[in-house]
C-alpha cells in the first residue's frame, strides 16, 4: 500500500537529507531519460521515528506534494547533485495517510512505478554549524531542553577554544542532553581537509574537499604583525563572475557553500592556530576566497552572524570583511541587514576597462555602483568606511591618469583603498605592474 505525507512542513533550514540509493542494474533507462525530470514520491510508513520514503528519480524539475488539500511546490533540486539524489525537509513526526496506488502514480510518475523502488530512511540530524545562535536556542528548546543548554553547546562549538567535534568532547554534559544530541545533532565535519600548502611568510593555504559536490575549495590562514591572524574564507565552489584576472573564474560556478561549510573553514583554521601553530586567536576574517559572496548572500550573512556572536567566536563585526565585485542590489541588502565591513573590488576607473575585465560592470555600471555605496554608507552606515580593492594590471589600469581618476571617483565616500599586486597564475594574459610605478 502506497502512502504519502499528510502533514509536511518545509523549513528554511532542512531537517534531513534523503539520499536515494542506486542499484547497479535497472537504472540505465532512467539515467538516459530525455524528459529531464526529477521527482521524488513518498511511500511506505514509519519505522520507529524515522520517516521511510520510496524514491523514484528523474533529472531536473520540481517536486509537487499534496498536503492538507494544498499543493506544495519544492524548488528545483540542485543540478550538481548526482542523479538519484535529492534533498527534502520533512517534519519529524509527520503523519502518513493511505493513498490509492493509482492516484499516487498519476500524481508523481510519468509512467507506472516499478517494483524496484528504493526504501530509505531520512536522516533527521541537524548540522549544528548551520544554525545561528537564536536558531540553536529554538532548536534546543524544541527538543524539550533548557535554554541554558543551548548556551553551553554554543560555547563548546565556538567559544572556549575547544571547538568540539562530537558529544564525547563536551565535558559536564547532562546524560539526557547527550543522548538527545547524539540522536538529533550533526557536528560534522562538512569539509574534509586534504592538504596544507606553506609559504615562506608563514601563510598557509588549506585545501578542503566538499564531498557533496566532489570538488575542492581553499581557505588561507595569514599571520600578520602585532599578533594579527587573518583567515580568508570561500563562499562558493568556483565563481560565475568571470573576472579576467581571477584564477577561480576559470572553474565556473559549481555551487554555493552552506552556512556550515563557511563556518567550518574558520573553525578548522582557528583550531589549527591555537592548538598546532601557537598563533593565538583569529582576529580577522575576509570573505575574499573562492566565489562572489553576494551571490550566496543569505548563507554568507548567516555565517558572519555566527562568527561575530559574542558568546562564541566573538569576532568584531568591523574585523569581518565581505567583498563583492559590485552587485548593487545585494550591497543594499547587506548594508541594511549586517553590521560587518564591506569591501568592493573596483579594479578600473572607466566603464570601458571595467566592462572588459569585470563583466559584472556591463549590468551595474561604475557610477551606479559608487552612488549605491555612497548612499548606503551615509544612510545606513554613518561613520563607517568601505574598502576599495584595486588589483594593478600592467598597461590596463595602472596609468597616472587611472590614479587621478580613482581619487576623483571615490571623492565623498568614506573609504580606504587597497592597491593589490597581481598574482600571476597559469593561463593568464595579465602582467604585474612594475614596482617603480607603484612609487
Amino acid at each position: 500500500m502506497f502512502q504519502v505525507l499528510n502533514q509536511v512542513h518545509f523549513h528554511e533550514t532542512w531537517i534531513g537529507c534523503a539520499q536515494v540509493l542506486q542499484e547497479e542494474s535497472g537504472r540505465a533507462t532512467q539515467r538516459g531519460s530525455s524528459r529531464c525530470m526529477q521527482m521524488v514520491a513518498m511511500a511506505a510508513g514509519i519505522l520507529g521515528n524515522a520517516v521511510r520514503l520510496t524514491a523514484h528519480t528523474f533529472r531536473g524539475s520540481s517536486l509537487l506534494l499534496s498536503a492538507n488539500s494544498r499543493v506544495i511546490k519544492v524548488p528545483k533540486f540542485p543540478q550538481c547533485l548526482p542523479i538519484c539524489s535529492s534533498s527534502l525537509a520533512i517534519e519529524e513526526n509527520a503523519e502518513l495517510t493511505n493513498t490509492n496506488r493509482d492516484e499516487l502514480s498519476s500524481t508523481f510518475f510519468t509512467s507506472s512505478p516499478s517494483s524496484d523502488l528504493h526504501h530509505i530512511a531520512v536522516a533527521k540530524k541537524r548540522n549544528l554549524k548551520d544554525m545561528t545562535f537564536p536558531e540553536l536556542q529554538e532548536w534546543v528548546e524544541s527538543l524539550g531542553q533548557k535554554p541554558s543548554r543551548a548556551v553551553m553547546l554554543w560555547k563548546w562549538l565556538y567559544g572556549n577554544g575547544k571547538w568540539a567535534q562530537s558529544t564525547s568532547e563536551i565535558q559536564g554534559l547532562n546524560r539526557e542532553f547527550r543522548a538527545v544530541l547524539e540522536k538529533h545533532a550533526d557536528f560534522g565535519p562538512v569539509l574534509v581537509l586534504q592538504g596544507i600548502h606553506h609559504a615562506r611568510d608563514g601563510t598557509r593555504k588549506l585545501v578542503f574537499l566538499v564531498e557533496e559536490f566532489g570538488a575542492q575549495i581553499e581557505t588561507v590562514l595569514i599571520p600578520g604583525p602585532r599578533n594579527r591572524v587573518t583567515v580568508c574564507v570561500s563562499s562558493q565552489i568556483g565563481c560565475a563572475m568571470n573576472c579576467q584576472f581571477c584564477y577561480t573564474a576559470k572553474m565556473g560556478l559549481k555551487g554555493n557553500l552552506s552556512t556550515a561549510h563557511i563556518v567550518e573553514q574558520l573553525v578548522v583554521a582557528a583550531r589549527m592556530c591555537s592548538q598546532e601553530l601557537g598563533l593565538g586567536l583569529v582576529t580577522n576574517v575576509v570573505f575574499m576566497g573562492m566565489g562572489e559572496p553576494f551571490q550566496n548572500i543569505d548563507n554568507v550573512i548567516r555565517a558572519a552572524e555566527i562568527m561575530t556572536n559574542g558568546q562564541g567566536l566573538h569576532l568584531s563585526p568591523r574585523k569581518v570583511t565581505i567583498s563583492t565585485s559590485g552587485l548593487v542590489p545585494q550591497i543594499r541588502t547587506f548594508c541594511r541587514t549586517s553590521n560587518c565591513a564591506l569591501a568592493v573590488s573596483l579594479n578600473a576607473t572607466t566603464d570601458e576597462v571595467r566592462d572588459q575585465i569585470m563583466p559584472v560592470n556591463r549590468k551595474y555600471k561604475l557610477m551606479d555602483l559608487l552612488d549605491c555605496v555612497r548612499e548606503e554608507l551615509v544612510t545606513h552606515r554613518p561613520g563607517e568606511k568601505v574598502f576599495f580593492e584595486y588589483v594593478l594590471l600592467k598597461n590596463v589600469n595602472d596609468s597616472t591618469d587611472d590614479a587621478k581618476r580613482l581619487v576623483d571617483l571615490v571623492c565623498g565616500i568614506p573609504c580606504k583603498i587597497n592597491l593589490i599586486t597581481f598574482n600571476l597564475h597559469a593561463g593568464t594574459s595579465s602582467a604585474i605592474t612594475a614596482v617603480q610605478k607603484l612609487k
